[in-house]
């Protein structure tokens, strides 16, 4: 059943970390559009002045970088005095790595963690203390269809996402007493900057891995700017859960993001069945 006129007017608050580019960029602009209050963290004074010029008063720059866990808290409690309640948590910041696992240095892992998965759960650690006292508010984490499915050469993105996908659903569990909702989003294919200038790359170094990575990093690069998903459509469709006074807790963006979970799904399902009879022999006696 469709959940588009299960939804209400009003006019929010929206926290979204990340808003120089890619889904926050487009989520900001859109929000804005509909009459919304747009709080947007950046990293630097230019990114600041350029975010708050979309608009006089409802365009609110805060400089934070989600890695600085000690700061955080703080920003948020000055958001909450000087701006007003948060409505609607958007943990938008994040970026791709791509390298075959082998060759991967681990600092990267590190890296990718502390901005996907840590930079996301510290925010929502500083903004859930406000929202469960008013009993009300929205905490959308921005995963991936790779938080879901896998591909080669992206084994420390989806581990991050995975990770964040794990940690959303348990959170709309824990919140649901408070009438607090916690819906993990999964885009597909979009026209972002995920696949160019946002993504750190890992050098080549193996010449085993070759004919299975090369031409999966060099489609990649070719794609990138041309995928199918529109992120203007995603905004739209990101405000129509922030509408929803019964949003789901997971939401696929993008017909490619469909077709491989459902397959994945399939492919899992069979899966079991084949293996059912060993994974009942572990049962006691």
């Amino acid at each position: 059943m469709s959940t588009l006129k299960n939804t209400v007017s009003e006019l929010k608050n929206i926290l979204i970390t990340g808003v120089s580019s890619g889904f926050g960029r487009a989520l900001a602009i859109e929000a804005l559009a509909d009459g919304h209050c747009v709080i947007g963290t950046v990293r630097n004074a230019q990114a600041a002045a350029n975010f708050s010029a979309l608009h006089t008063t409802r365009a609110i720059a805060r400089i934070l970088d989600v890695t600085h866990f000690a700061g955080i808290n703080e920003t948020i409690a000055e958001i909450e005095d000087t701006v007003g309640a948060i409505d609607v948590l958007v943990n938008n910041a994040g970026y791709g790595h791509e390298g075959v696992f082998e060759e991967s240095p681990l600092e990267e892992m590190r890296r990718q963690f502390d901005v996907n998965v840590f930079g996301a759960v510290a925010v929502t650690k500083a903004v859930l203390p406000f929202m469960r006292r008013r009993r009300s508010g929205h905490i959308l984490n921005i995963t991936s269809m790779g938080g879901f499915i896998t591909m080669p050469g992206i084994a420390y993105y989806c581990g991050s996402k995975f990770a964040l996908e794990g940690i959303s659903e348990v959170l709309s569990k824990e919140l649901a007493p408070f009438n607090i909702f916690v819906t993990a989003v999964e885009p597909g294919s979009f026209r972002t900057d995920w696949a160019g200038r946002s993504m750190v790359r890992s050098p080549r170094t193996l010449s085993e891995y070759d004919a299975l990575f090369d031409p999966i990093r060099q489609a990649r690069e070719a794609k990138s700017g041309k995928q199918l998903g529109s992120p203007q459509k995603a905004a739209r469709v990101m405000l129509t859960l922030i509408a929803s006074t019964n949003p789901p807790a997971h939401l696929l963006l993008g017909s490619d993001a469909l077709q491989l979970v459902r397959q994945k799904l399939a492919d899992w399902s069979e899966e079991i069945d084949r293996w059912e009879v060993l994974t009942r022999s572990t049962d006691g006696e």
